[in-house]
């Protein structure tokens, strides 16, 4: 128990969650990950990657405990605790732990993830551990040589299914769609199709799990006719689809309806200085190369935010004297020679003032906290407050109309 400064927080230890703490770590900013339960996230439990770049196969534990020891290499701590609080309002967050630790950091960054989802079928929260799964690599074996049912037709389900077949008798797949049409992608459709262990339940959804001590069978639909059918089986396994889990960041952060976080290019989010990658942010493909190519960007966007932040505050919001804030652009011709006649100014008149300069070219930070949407601009600040936006931006014009304020 106790309150910790960090320069960046991640929550979450998946692909994203590690891939950040690596190149975080490794930029020198001090780096913790707060991973309720094991590392790795979802991918931990697939039995065999085969799509990470370079590697033709690896399986889920083996290639994410890579990732944690490189980030640890780099002096990335993994700590195992679970995030109760957040409280992003002001330049510091705050964040709190089961444990009943408190974090104080620069920046956070989400890698919390995603979980399956439930679909609230009739016997499926009843059977759940007692024939109804979610994770073929964890409870496979328990179905050697058994029948079982697998409900879902994208990547995940046809995969998992195909995995199964190594040992149950006989694998069912319940897809929605009309026959021949998964949603998986068409070298995992093929497999599938030429696997003769696996079988399907066209134009089909599931109506009722059915059992007494453990599953014993599944009612069918069939979404056409409307038939009921009743198949013997003595497991469910269910992927379709997932959910974020951001349900601590509800009124925190800007979330989609379905509560996936919105984040830009750079992983920003609607916080300063909080970024999301991975599973958790709304996006169009997650997998285990999306997520560290998030985790990458995130930590670099992090970093830089941090760095300018501070070059920020210290030369601006904490400085005694009053403030110049001239902002430019290398691209903006007409910038150049109020960057020149301030510089004078700042000769001129020595320690009356302090002008700092916002390239908005490479720092559009600055410029859209202070709402600046073209360049020359020029503002007056004391205190860390703008008490003056100079419109006179012309040599003697300029000096003219800051003496009055500075005076």
């Amino acid at each position: 128990m106790g309150t910790k400064e960090v320069d960046v927080l991640i929550i979450g230890g998946g692909p994203a969650g590690l891939t950040a703490g690596l190149y975080a770590s490794r930029a020198r900013l001090n780096t913790v990950i707060l991973e309720k339960g094991r590392h790795g996230g979802q991918i931990a439990t697939t039995q065999v990657i085969e799509n990470w770049p370079g590697t033709l196969k690896a399986g889920g534990a083996e290639l994410t405990d890579q990732m944690a020891e490189h980030a640890r290499r780099f002096g990335c701590q993994i700590i195992k605790d679970e995030v109760v609080e957040v409280d992003f309002s002001g330049y510091e967050k705050v964040v709190k732990t089961k444990k009943q630790d408190t974090y104080v950091a620069k920046a956070v960054i989400i890698a919390s993830g995603a979980e399956p989802r439930v679909l609230g079928i009739k016997g499926e929260r009843e059977f759940r551990g007692r024939g109804v799964s979610y994770c073929a690599t964890c409870d496979a074996d328990f179905y050697t040589d058994a029948s079982v049912v697998v409900v879902g037709n994208g990547d995940a389900a046809v995969e998992e299914a195909i995995y199964l077949t190594n040992f149950a008798a006989e694998v069912t797949l319940i897809v929605i769609h009309d026959e021949g049409i998964l949603d998986a992608t068409k070298v995992i459709q093929e497999r599938a199709f030429a696997n003769p262990k696996l079988k399907f339940k066209w134009n089909s959804v599931v109506e009722e799990i059915k059992g007494d001590e453990a599953v014993t069978g599944v009612v069918i639909r069939n979404i056409k006719t409307g038939q009921l059918e009743e198949l013997p089986t003595e497991g469910v396994f269910f992927f379709v689809g997932t959910l974020p889990n951001t349900s601590f960041l509800q009124g925190k952060i800007e979330m989609d309806a379905r509560g996936y976080i919105k984040a830009n290019d750079m992983m920003e989010t609607s916080v300063e200085g909080v970024y999301a990658c991975g599973d958790c942010r709304e996006k169009f493909l997650r997998q285990v190369v999306t997520a560290a190519a998030d985790g990458a960007i995130a930590a670099m966007a992090a970093e830089k935010y941090i760095r300018e932040e501070e070059f920020f505050r210290q030369e601006v919001l904490q400085q005694e004297k009053p403030v110049l804030l001239v902002f430019w652009s290398p691209m903006v011709e007409a910038s150049l020679p109020v960057v020149a006649d301030a510089e004078k100014l700042q000769e001129k008149w020595g320690d009356k003032i302090k002008v700092t300069k916002i390239d908005t070219y490479r720092n559009t930070k600055v410029a859209r906290r202070y709402g600046i949407e073209r360049v020359p601009a020029v503002l007056l600040l004391r205190q860390g407050q703008v008490v003056a936006q100079i419109r006179e931006l012309e040599g003697e014009e300029m000096e003219k109309a800051l003496s009055s304020l500075i005076s």
